[in-house]
């Protein structure tokens, strides 16, 4: 969706939006309401390469969109928290109902600009479905630039391509609870539906299915690579173990010859606690990263989701600090799939 058209509207409806502009000309549009990265544009491109709700595109679509008392599933990127069963399922061992803790999102996000840095920041108390328990904690976030990483090389025809990209930085602060249950950052992306989901592995690893079925077609696992086509009606969902992980995953799509590639760069730990486990093994820990098909009521897109190892509970931690890089290119497709080939793995 367009960028002024995007910002326009949500403005004249009361959501008003905050531009970023990076060094290299990239532009990054922040919705406050639910603490978003709505939208990431190339310099002199008003296209977003992420998915936003279609309901954004005119004003009273957006206004009866928000007046709504659903959950208001803008686009773009945002960060949860994890373990799902803990955060989003209220009657957990029941899984009739799934219900999105309005304090977590929307929020009640305040943002701040500081010798350039734009940050915004959430405190919420917010209810642990399994202990019974109330947790305060703040949640911040803070973009910085991510400049192109092929700028230095030789190799290959980058002149074709339009980049933008940024670098976000999270921390989530346990502020109040006593011995307070592992709670982690969850970040999620949503791109335009019907792409390919590319996840570089360092040996080959079958995904774990954590909801729908997948077609065995649509799901491809090499040596150094899962790829998942994500084009089904429905919702899926699909995790890979931190131990497998690169620390990269990208996101591929395109219209006719033009082709865009989102890239996620993140720390992989498999020390650490990754408690967003399968919904009905929630003992089976250890993935770090999930991508999910969405083509139902809730919209069309797919989401790259990473996380973040977990604090409290026994880490005795109480701070949790993540930086990453999100990249985004746009251009022929043999030139986007080369540079898939060069960032993520030579299987693509």
């Amino acid at each position: 969706m367009n960028r002024l058209t995007l910002a326009k509207n949500l403005e004249a409806v009361g959501k008003p939006t905050e531009t970023w502009e990076s060094p290299d000309g990239a532009r990054v549009l922040v919705l406050p309401y639910g603490g978003r990265v709505l939208g990431l544009f190339a310099p002199g491109d008003e296209e977003n390469f992420f998915w936003t709700h279609s309901s954004l595109g005119q004003i009273d679509s957006a206004r009866k969109f928000y007046e709504d008392a659903h959950w208001h599933n803008s686009g773009g990127e945002r960060t949860w928290l994890a373990p799902e069963v803990d955060f989003f399922f209220p009657d957990y061992p029941k899984m009739d109902r799934y219900w999105q803790q309005r304090e977590l999102d929307p929020g009640r996000y305040q943002v701040s600009r500081n010798n350039g840095v734009l940050s915004w920041r959430n405190r919420a108390t917010l209810a642990v479905s399994r202990t019974g328990q109330k947790v305060d904690l703040e949640i911040t976030k803070a973009l910085a630039p991510a400049l192109n990483p092929l700028r230095y090389d030789q190799h290959g025809r980058w002149e074709d391509l339009k980049f933008a990209g940024y670098t976000l930085r999270t921390s989530l602060q346990l502020t109040g609870a006593d011995r307070p249950p592992y709670i982690g950052i969850w970040q999620l992306a949503q791109m335009p539906h019907g792409g390919d989901m590319l996840v570089p592995t360092i040996f080959q690893s079958e995904p774990k299915l954590y909801m729908g079925k997948i077609d065995a077609a649509d799901l491809i696992v090499s040596e150094h690579l899962v790829r998942y086509k994500m084009r089904a009606p429905g919702e899926h969902k699909l995790g890979v173990r931190a131990i497998a992980l690169t620390g990269r995953a990208g996101y591929m799509y395109g219209h006719g010859r033009e082709a865009s590639l989102i890239i996620r760069n993140f720390n992989v730990n498999p020390s650490g606690e990754y408690v967003d486990t399968p919904l009905q093994e929630p003992d089976n820990f250890g993935f770090a990263f999930q991508a999910c098909n969405v083509n139902s009521g809730l919209g069309e897109f797919s989401e790259l989701e990473y996380h973040v190892p977990a604090i409290g509970s026994r880490t005795g931690q109480a701070l949790s600090e993540d930086e990453s890089q999100l990249w985004a290119f746009r251009g022929p497709e043999s030139v986007v799939r080369s540079v898939a080939q060069h960032l993520l793995t030579s299987e693509v």
